[in-house]
């Protein structure tokens, strides 16, 4: 009687557990491809490349500034005192430190402006999948990218529907 009774409450406990198990839905996303497709991301880049656009004028400019200054210089080096050639290499030297300086700004720049707007980017999107997956009854949504078999739900046109971005 004893083995029957612990019987049963395994078989209920494998069956529960079974249930449980494929009750829950799984369903996946391209998310880079998502976010790369969202009106905020092509404004983004839009706002980016017109910075470094602006930015690249500049050091162009400087460079240009620079292998003129340069050309004088190497023209003018056999009429000049040694004191007075090796200030102007200094001063070549310090232009060039500033233009790599410039440089580095340059990017670094960018790349804060990248990373400030896409937060807000990514949290919309990651707020209209989470949504779109409770609407479904979704319990785990994977990022397509990291999936060998992509057999469960794809959820791309849903969640960019939702977003108001055209589908294909």
């Amino acid at each position: 009687m004893k083995q029957l009774k612990n019987f049963l409450v395994a078989a209920i406990l494998t069956f529960g557990i079974q249930n449980v198990a494929q009750a829950q839905k799984v369903a996946h996303i391209d998310f880079e491809e998502l976010v790369a497709s969202m009106p905020e991301t092509l404004k983004m880049q839009s706002d980016l490349e017109k910075l470094g656009k602006t930015y690249g004028e500049e050091i162009t400019t400087a460079q240009k500034n620079l292998k003129a200054k340069i050309d004088k210089y190497t023209a003018e080096e056999v009429s000049q005192t040694q004191a007075q050639n090796e200030a102007r290499i200094k001063e070549v030297q310090t232009d060039q430190a500033k233009i790599q300086q410039l440089q580095q700004v340059a990017q670094q720049e960018i790349q804060q402006k990248r990373n400030t707007a896409l937060e807000p980017i990514i949290k919309k999107a990651q707020d209209a999948i989470d949504e779109v997956a409770k609407a479904k009854g979704i319990s785990y949504v994977l990022d397509a990218k990291a999936l060998i078999v992509k057999e469960g739900e794809d959820l791309s046109d849903t969640v960019k529907s939702k977003l108001g971005i055209a589908t294909k």
